[in-house]
């Protein structure tokens, strides 16, 4: 089983553990600011139509990319 972490607050998610997601995250208001696969904090780019994030090590996830799944 590979490690996943919250991606608003960086922290490993445990199985079993409460993990909260910001009221604003949720509303879909707050792009995600760290790595789901590492935990790295990201490079985030915000427009009025969408936003864009980026892992040195995961490459490039997108507000439209999000919508899809």
């Amino acid at each position: 089983m590979e490690e996943r972490y919250n991606p608003f607050t960086g922290q490993r998610v445990v199985t079993g553990l409460a993990d909260p997601v910001p009221a604003a995250a949720a509303l879909g208001l707050e792009p995600p600011r760290f790595c789901e696969q590492c935990g790295r904090r990201m490079i985030v780019q915000v427009s009025p139509d969408g936003w864009w994030a980026r892992c040195s090590r995961h490459g490039v996830i997108d507000s439209t990319s999000l919508e899809h799944r």
